[in-house]
């Protein structure tokens, strides 16, 4: 793999399946030596992801050598008592040293089972916003609550791992959040907590029924058991396009009294658009995102990068292998591209950053 390259390895990101966790130190020695890796980091994964292939069901490594030119990276580990110790941003700028205007961008992996991560993303952005935040939560043995992220030659089941992406080097990609936009945009006349009572000064569950009722019946046959809410993250867009909105779960609605419960906390004059999910629209979703990213990177070298895809996503949803990857090949490649099935992804969505579900989140290494 070495030979491959033109220029020294800058960065090495490595993914194990859960049966390596006895010999995780041991291996990721044998890549630091081997590898002539200068930073090494990554984590556990149920299914692995290399180039165009998804191995889901994987016993295995896979080992991804990054060449960035100009790039200045640096990594850590922080602990969960460290993330509950961040109340503000001021905490990770003063734990990393890196101050405003920061990195070009941040690239994640973290234990799902020991830490905070919400709080932690609350206070992250804080620091860090603008900058994008890339990653996903590492998975592992479920009925143990086992997982392990990597730091050089260490091995950490708990906490998160961070690379620092500056210099030269920024990150960029997508954040596929497997929804397609159905009926109108609307606003959020009242709200209580995670509870809406109106859209458009009207009963918010009369506004759902009737945005399900003018699909086509194949659309509201997809759309069965699959409706979400997107909630703009930017009120000032003239114009609401796919990506623009973060997708959280419909919990549940009364009739009765009109109200939706949603997995979010939205707001009062927040822009608001029902959204389906199913293969269709997660496979529509990742095509124009990664055909947008293209189109931004024209006249940019990408140098590699990496995919953090849901457990819930490969042939679970689509019922065909490899297309998370085989789709970014096709669109992006050919690129060099490590990666892990996660159990929660790490990318932003406007100027923040964000725990996602059910997504696939491509981080791209593109010359400044």
């Amino acid at each position: 793999m070495r030979s491959q390259l033109s220029h020294p390895i800058s960065l090495g990101l490595v993914f194990m399946s859960p049966d390596f966790f006895p010999y995780a130190a041991q291996t990721l020695e044998i890549l630091r030596v081997h590898g002539r890796i200068p930073l090494l980091a990554g984590c556990s994964g149920a299914g692995l992801i290399v180039n165009g292939e998804e191995v889901e069901t994987a016993s295995g490594i896979v080992l991804g050598l990054y060449s960035l030119p100009g790039a200045e990276l640096k990594g850590f580990h922080f602990s969960p008592a460290e993330v509950e110790e961040a109340t503000n941003g001021s905490y990770w700028r003063s734990a990393t040293g890196i101050a405003p205007p920061g990195p070009n961008g941040w690239l994640i992996f973290h234990d799902p089972f020991h830490m905070d991560a919400d709080n932690w993303m609350r206070s992250w952005n804080a620091a860090y916003a603008p900058a994008p935040t890339f990653g996903g939560a590492a998975s592992g043995i479920f009925s143990e609550q086992t997982t392990q992220v990597y730091l050089n030659g260490d091995v950490f089941e708990e906490g998160f791992v961070a690379i620092s992406v500056g210099g030269g080097v920024t990150l960029s990609g997508v954040v596929s959040q497997g929804c397609t936009p159905i009926g109108e945009p609307w606003t959020l006349t009242r709200v209580e907590q995670n509870l809406i009572h109106q859209i458009a000064n009207r009963p918010a569950y009369a506004v759902l029924a009737e945005t399900f009722q003018k699909l086509a019946p194949a659309d509201q046959q997809k759309a069965r058991g699959n409706l979400l809410i997107g909630l703009a993250v930017n009120e000032y867009l003239e114009d609401f396009h796919r990506g623009d909105f973060l997708v959280r779960p419909l919990i549940g609605g009364d009739p009765t009294s009109g109200i939706l419960a949603v997995g979010a906390m939205p707001r009062a004059g927040q822009t608001m658009q029902f959204q389906r999910r199913d293969a269709a629209a997660a496979s529509e979703d990742m095509h124009n995102l990664l055909s947008r990213a293209k189109e931004d990177a024209v006249g940019r070298t990408i140098y590699g990068g990496c995919l953090c895809c849901c457990n819930g996503r490969g042939k679970n949803l689509f019922g065909v292998p490899n297309h998370d990857a085989g789709l970014t090949q096709r669109e992006l490649g050919p690129l060099g591209v490590s990666g892990f099935f996660c159990a929660g992804q790490i990318g932003p969505v406007g100027e923040k950053s964000f725990l996602h579900a059910f997504t696939a989140a491509v981080a791209l290494f593109v010359k400044r």
